[in-house]
């Protein structure tokens, strides 16, 4: 069972930050700098839960979701990679992850 509890705090501390952010700074690129995160999480559950099928895009529901959207497209990485089977390569998988939220969370200025 893989540990995710860094990746899945680094994005709640994002998501709360976000949730915190006034009006003008979402508008600025922090929503959607987050949109994309949350699709690039999304993306990357779907295509180790079912490789070689088409992916789902993420829908863009707003500056004032993405924070939620965030959230639960990490949660659903989280559960796919703590339920892939011993042995799998994907701790890899989580460190990318957890750099890409890093990466997103500085560059938005929150």
């Amino acid at each position: 069972m893989l540990d995710t509890s860094g990746l899945t705090g680094a994005v709640e501390r994002f998501a709360d930050r976000l949730r915190a952010a006034p009006q003008s700074r979402l508008q600025q690129g922090a929503a959607a700098g987050a949109l994309a995160l949350a699709r690039d999480l999304s993306l990357r559950a779907q295509r180790i839960e079912a490789p070689g099928e088409p992916p789902l895009t993420m829908p863009d529901a707003g500056m004032f979701a993405v924070a939620d959207q965030l959230v639960v497209a990490c949660n659903d990485l989280a559960e796919v990679l703590r339920t892939a089977p011993a042995g799998s390569p994907l701790t890899r998988e989580r460190d990318e992850a957890l750099a890409a939220v890093r990466r997103a969370a500085a560059a938005s200025g929150l």
